[in-house]
């Protein structure tokens, strides 16, 4: 079997360097460093399917010959200590970057960034040694101890530093999320608040009250394929894509260019399904999708929202992609009055190509692509719970 070359993740601290191997179930895995030069091999099912891999580097400085490495179902990670301590400009002795090798940005740290995460963990241990110490004496002199410790450049320090200390690529997630989040929040909760207040007028007014966060989320949400396409996510670019080029085209066609659809009743289940599939993490993400996100930017998950963010999507997707197959329907007889976006035929064939009869091919093209989602968002859950058995 010749063997082949996996996808290798790095990054640094003072003292360490972690490498993560991208194999799935790995097997009879070697990993050791011989004159300053990394050997590994592994048999696992890699980019290139089930087959034997390897690579070989030699590091930009002297590392400990002791290899750390823990094996998991979907990869291999590596710690090797480096023998001074001290930040690398890059991690291999020749200066051309392997092709195999990438930064590993879900633990990427700049210098400034390390230094300020082993002054908080020794601030951590000392705080935690003063404690203990302090342990039975006086209330006065601990609350002395504790303000004295906790003075507000450090909590400064520490919301920075806090669960690894958040870098470019997961503050722009979190921004992103956090803002997504809001924004569909206060369609949901405005719809919600409407309804209750104004009853069966609010469902026809939903356009003109709603309308504007609505665009800047959906517009917004672009960066999505962006984030998948650039990699900063896990996420497939087709189904992505799908989703946002399809809520788009239903609400800047079809909502934004007929008038005679802003007033229909379709617009507010359209938008109330939206907001809570972006709320509680379908298409894709599933329930609870920005929340879930905001914590897995600090390495934090919760139960309930995995649980909410694999399952919620199975009824949430179908009924959104059913309110907006009726929003076409209802639009067709309206494009097929007027002449927008009709493309005019040669005189010699006397008619148009009205854009209804596109719509009609969309109506089949769409419950394709949501034949692809699903399929796509099933296998995400089967392999998720999966590995969460296994892992148990």
């Amino acid at each position: 079997m010749m063997a082949l070359t996996p996808l290798v993740y790095w990054a640094q601290r003072h003292e360490e360097i972690y490498l993560r191997v991208e194999l799935t179930d790995a097997q009879n895995i070697d990993a050791h460093v011989h004159e300053n030069i990394l050997h590994f091999q592994a048999l696992g099912h890699g980019a290139r399917g089930q087959n034997l891999y390897e690579f070989s580097m030699e590091f930009l400085l002297p590392v400990e010959s002791q290899v750390a490495f823990k094996s998991t179902q979907r990869q291999v990670n590596i710690t090797v200590m480096k023998k001074q301590r001290g930040w690398w400009e890059r991690l291999t002795k020749q200066e051309r970057k392997p092709l195999f090798l990438a930064p590993d940005f879900d633990r990427w740290l700049d210098e400034s960034d390390a230094e300020m995460e082993i002054r908080e963990k020794e601030r951590r241990n000392k705080w935690k040694a003063s404690r203990h110490n302090e342990k039975g004496k006086c209330g006065e002199k601990f609350l002395h101890l504790l303000v004295a410790e906790v003075s507000p450049l450090r909590i400064v320090s520490a919301a920075v530093c806090v669960s690894g200390f958040i870098n470019l690529t997961t503050g722009f997630l979190f921004t992103y999320n956090l803002v997504q989040f809001l924004g569909f929040s206060w369609i949901f909760v405005n719809m919600t608040i409407r309804l209750l207040k104004f009853g069966e007028d609010s469902v026809y007014d939903t356009f003109h009250t709603i309308s504007g966060v609505m665009f800047f989320c959906q517009i917004l949400a672009a960066v999505e394929v962006l984030n998948a396409a650039f990699g900063l996510v896990r996420t497939g670019v087709i189904p992505t894509l799908i989703q946002v080029l399809g809520r788009n085209f239903v609400l800047f066609i079809i909502f934004g260019c007929l008038e005679e659809m802003q007033n229909k009743p379709v617009v507010f289940f359209v938008f109330y399904l939206w907001s809570a599939i972006e709320i509680f993490r379908n298409v894709m993400r599933l329930c609870f999708r920005y929340p879930f996100y905001m914590l897995g930017c600090f390495n934090t998950e919760w139960k309930i929202l995995t649980w909410l963010r694999y399952s919620l999507w199975m009824p949430l997707y179908p009924l959104g992609a059913l309110a907006e197959a009726v929003a076409i329907v209802q639009s067709v007889p309206i494009f097929d009055k007027s002449s927008l976006f009709s493309i005019p035929l040669p005189k010699a064939i006397g008619t148009s190509l009205r854009f209804a009869y596109f719509l009609r091919a969309y109506l089949v093209l769409m419950f394709l692509g949501l034949f692809v989602n699903f399929r796509h968002l099933y296998k995400q859950r089967q392999k998720r719970f999966r590995t969460k058995k296994k892992a148990h």
